[in-house]
């Protein structure tokens, strides 16, 4: 089938079945998250041999664990003799894994290394070679962030993020050597994945959906009543469905959001060191606006959190929320990170249930057989903004637009459509030239 028919890219219109139909959901598995690079673990996490940290690849629960080779195995949490899950916590130390239901055991490479009664009732009928866990067909990592995909054909991690993937993770590396803070926020969330990814782009919403959080005063950063910057908004379009939207800030604005609160510690500051910014590029350096490294991890304004929008079915999405602090960073600024992140994003963050609310109410409006007929419309700026290109690094500077969810579901489309990752790679969603 081609989905290019459920997204109209010239004219910004979108099919609204594509956020409630279980067979579209089904193939999402299957040519999205099974093909794509995802995120499981920052190596922050499992720094000693024996480490794991259980994620989600779409609808497989993985493993990723730090092997006797210390590097990374993503392993498919689903044992090969019933199926039964070999692990049950989320994080912890381990030797091997055992599945509770017959004892079969695994390695921290997946081998299968133990088989009760392999001689008495197998009777030599068992090739325990063949019987291993499932695994990723690649894992890589970069800037500490460890990402596997299950095809073996995809393309290196580097070349998928391309510049734009990059710049998204280098947002969080900026701040120094981080590490994750122990405890994952999670929370589930009746809507569509999709929604919960394309809103990242919207700054249309902030002074209406948010406008409790901003007069409750509750960060510093929202006392000044232009802190959305409506007019000013810059979008950087990446290959695959990458992308970063949010404010458009002057590299005084950027320098002056990664100062510390005076109050705190004023010895300390994140370092934005020679080499990275080279890597970011002056573009980059400018781009302080949400990345979506598609298809589902958000790294959040200032890089102090990521998100992954982890789909459970089609009217369903948990949210995962990891909290990073520099290595070296003072007990009051650990906690002030901290308390930041948690009292804006997460279960009980002012910002997150407000986009929460929407999103639900958004799914739910895209049930009914009315509302099936009319589809989502998303052409504000459409047709009216140059992509620039000077310094090698293409983007938008223009007014609040709708350029990043036009991208998101054009992207969407290409995946859907592409049949294996040579078709993928051949269209692979090229950055948009001229007028878009």
């Amino acid at each position: 089938m081609d989905y290019q028919q459920y997204v109209d890219f010239d004219k910004g219109l979108v099919d609204r079945r594509i956020f409630t139909d279980q067979e579209i959901f089904d193939l999402e598995m299957e040519r999205i998250f099974a093909r794509a690079w995802n995120f499981v673990v920052h190596e922050s996490q499992i720094p000693n041999v024996g480490d794991y940290f259980m994620n989600q690849i779409g609808s497989d629960r993985v493993i990723a664990v730090r092997n006797k080779q210390k590097e990374v195995s993503v392993l498919v949490n689903s044992c090969t003799h019933r199926g039964n899950a070999v692990c049950r916590a989320e994080q912890g130390n381990t030797r091997t894994f055992l599945c509770p239901y017959h004892g079969w055991s695994f390695g921290l490479d997946g081998a299968l290394v133990g088989v009760p009664g392999l001689k008495d009732f197998y009777r030599g009928g068992l090739d325990k070679e063949k019987l291993g866990l499932d695994q990723a067909a690649q894992v890589a990592s970069y800037k500490g962030f460890v990402f596997a995909t299950m095809d073996p054909d995809a393309v290196p991690l580097e070349e998928y993020l391309g510049d734009v993937g990059r710049v998204g993770l280098s947002l969080v590396a900026k701040n120094g050597d981080v590490e994750v803070v122990d405890g994952i926020q999670k929370n589930v969330v009746g809507c569509n994945w999709k929604l919960a990814v394309d809103n990242l782009y919207d700054w249309y919403h902030p002074p209406i959906s948010h406008k409790s959080g901003v007069l409750s005063d509750y960060a510093p950063v929202f006392r000044d009543p232009d802190v959305f910057k409506p007019h000013q908004q810059m979008v950087m379009l990446g290959e695959y469905g990458h992308g970063i939207g949010g404010p458009h800030w002057t590299a005084d604005e950027v320098e002056q959001f990664m100062q510390p609160d005076a109050e705190l510690d004023p010895t300390f500051a994140p370092r934005l060191d020679p080499a990275l910014s080279s890597e970011m590029g002056e573009v980059g350096i400018r781009s302080n606006g949400h990345p979506n490294l598609f298809p589902n991890l958000w790294v959040t304004l200032g890089g102090m959190q990521v998100c992954l929008r982890i789909p459970k079915d089609p009217l369903h999405t948990e949210l995962w929320w990891f909290t990073f602090v520099p290595k070296d960073a003072p007990d009051e600024i650990r906690k002030m990170i901290v308390g930041f992140t948690t009292h804006t994003f997460g279960p009980a963050g002012l910002i997150e249930q407000d986009d929460g609310e929407n999103w639900e109410q958004c799914t739910r409006g895209s049930l009914g057989v009315v509302n099936r007929r009319r589809r989502h419309y998303m052409a504000m700026g459409l047709g009216k903004d140059e992509v620039l290109e000077d310094g090698g690094q293409a983007r938008v500077e223009t007014v609040v637009n709708e350029h990043g969810q036009r991208w998101t579901y054009q992207a969407w489309a290409d995946w859907m459509s592409a049949k294996d990752w040579p078709e993928l790679k051949a269209q692979h969603t090229p950055v948009p030239r001229g007028t878009i």
